[in-house]
């Protein structure tokens, strides 16, 4: 065994690549997108071929997983939790279809909303999917549980959803890792086709199957070396916990009886067992109270404890800080002085702003210029580094909702009498979700001006390749927009006066218009100059 310092993110990488992976499939997102960048530059990725480009979004990701995983080879599909909203309709289908090779699905959740619009706790996903979900509590874990998960997607015919959350995909620890790696898996013709052809009455025999399989799974998971019950004497408190949060528990350095869960369907039986040896018991975990309900729900204890009933904080992430007084506060005999310090402000709040030499930031001034002329208008932004547009000193868009939104929000306002009504997208997103908006607004000739502002990357993640460089002009006039209201500018000071003109002309015309400012993102553009610059020269002839 070898000993590496990895990000919870590599190691859930290293390990599907010892695993036998043979592709992973993902859109871009905050914590999870590491995960693919470390397979993109792998060696034994390279020498083995592995799929790794970025899929236009989550869907297309997930159902591209389900195509490798038809003709028998192993597949990972990565994204944030949001992106689990916008993959759900193949991720809650792919129970129905089973797997042939084996799938995992990784989605790395965001409490406390870093880099998110919510705080959404993907392990409901698996419960209604009754897709059986693994959740590690340290860096190790998540390296031997790709194995893992792998071997009983293909055991029980299922995929398998893999939770992380931003502490554990972004903090480091050793791993032990493996000298060797899983050989990939054969290419095969086992699927059945009558599992994967959801008909329904194909698809009520699958879901027949799949339900009577849960008992199974939750058998399972009461056995699983990842689920540990800890027991002693009975005692006045007991403890279920789950992911990182089982950290912060042993980091408190309380000695009560514990419950690990690692692996779902919740075990019932050790919860039992522990309910029974305590008189009352707190649950610690990241996210919603998922743990917490059920076990409330089919135990009807009144003394369950956690975030449901204040002990621990209802939003945001736990700490060990926050863990440890909650804990000492049931187990002390003088709960009032359990207090939790707070961390001083040491460095004052600075929040984030458009990069210097940013595009967007010409886009938003000429725009800006020009809606001083009209009465009420009404900007419908977007997911990416432009939604900072709302900030000082352009405070420029009104909405922002999801990926895609911009196009609809504005159609849907325009169709109200709202006008004028501006979309402004980005180019990766306008691909992943904004294109189909746009169909829309054609189809009805919606009276609304719909800004692409293009800086050929998916910058807001880290400058990943964006789906559609070089072909928006193609798409959109495949979608429908007429030529003579589809442009191309150039974001630079010296050509705001025609950039305003264009805007102007197209607010003013009643109907579908695009407008495309283009120039590459700041801060690709400084990285490709700096590898230049470091790149060896070719010697002369």
């Amino acid at each position: 065994m070898e000993k590496k310092l990895l990000l919870g993110d590599e190691a859930v990488a290293l390990g599907a690549l010892h695993a036998g992976l043979s592709g992973v499939y993902a859109y871009p997102g905050t914590p999870s997108t590491e995960i693919t960048e470390f397979i993109q530059l792998h060696p034994l990725a390279k020498e083995r071929k592995v799929h790794s480009r970025w899929c236009t979004n989550e869907k297309t990701a997930m159902e591209a997983a389900l195509g490798m995983s038809f003709m028998g080879k192993r597949a990972l599909v990565c994204m944030k939790h949001v992106g689990m909203n916008v993959c759900a309709d193949p991720f809650v289908n792919s129970a129905m279809t089973g797997v042939n090779g084996g799938v995992v699905v990784l989605v790395a959740d965001d409490p406390s909303m870093h880099s998110s619009q919510d705080e959404q706790d993907s392990r409901f996903y698996g419960k209604f999917a009754m897709i059986p979900t693994f959740e590690p509590s340290s860096q190790q874990e998540a390296y031997d549980m790709m194995e893992a998960a792998f071997d009983y997607s293909e055991k029980q015919c299922l995929p398998v959803l893999m939770r992380v959350t931003t502490r554990m995909a972004h903090s480091r620890a050793v791993v032990e890792v493996k000298d060797e790696a899983r050989k990939e898996n054969e290419l095969n013709y086992n699927a059945v086709a009558a599992n994967w052809v959801l008909l329904p009455a194909n698809a009520r025999k699958r879901n027949d199957k799949v339900t009577a399989q849960q008992a199974q799974l939750e058998a399972d998971a009461a056995n699983s070396p990842y689920n540990r019950l800890t027991l002693s004497a009975k005692a006045p408190l007991g403890i279920i916990a789950s992911g990182i949060a089982y950290n912060y528990v042993k980091e408190s350095g309380v000695d009560v009886p514990i419950l690990k869960v690692s692996q779902y369907p919740l075990p019932k039986k050790l919860v039992r067992q522990l309910l029974d040896s305590c008189e009352k018991v707190m649950v610690v975990e990241e996210g919603q109270p998922f743990i917490e309900e059920q076990v409330r729900g089919v135990f009807e204890s009144q003394n369950i404890l956690g975030r449901l009933t204040g002990e621990l904080p209802r939003t945001g992430e736990l700490t060990p800080d926050c863990v440890a007084a909650a804990l000492n506060a049931q187990l002390s005999e003088n709960p009032k002085n359990q207090e939790i310090l707070e961390v001083p402000a040491l460095v004052a709040a600075r929040p984030p702003q458009l990069c210097q030499g940013c595009g967007h930031r010409d886009v938003y001034t000429a725009l800006n210029e020009v809606l001083k002329e009209y009465e009420n208008p009404r900007v419908f932004g977007d997911i990416g580094c432009y939604t900072l547009g709302f900030l000082p000193p352009y405070r420029a868009i009104h909405s922002c909702v999801d990926m895609g939104a911009s196009i609809t929000m504005a159609k849907g306002a325009s169709d109200a009498g709202q006008w004028p009504a501006v979309a402004i997208i980005g180019d990766s997103t306008f691909t992943h979700s904004g294109m189909t908006g746009l169909l829309d607004a054609v189809n009805e000739k919606a009276n609304i001006t719909v800004i692409i502002s293009d800086n050929l990357t998916t910058a807001m993640t880290g400058g990943q390749d964006s789906a559609g460089t070089n072909k928006f002009e193609a798409i959109c006039m495949g979608l429908g927009v007429e030529p003579e209201h589809l442009h191309v500018v150039v974001p630079l000071p010296k050509n705001m006066p025609e950039i305003a003109r264009i805007i102007r002309e197209e607010i003013n015309y009643h109907g579908v218009s695009v407008i495309i400012p283009q120039r590459e993102c700041i801060q690709t553009f400084k990285r490709k100059a700096k590898q230049k610059k470091t790149l060896p020269q070719t010697p002369p002839c």
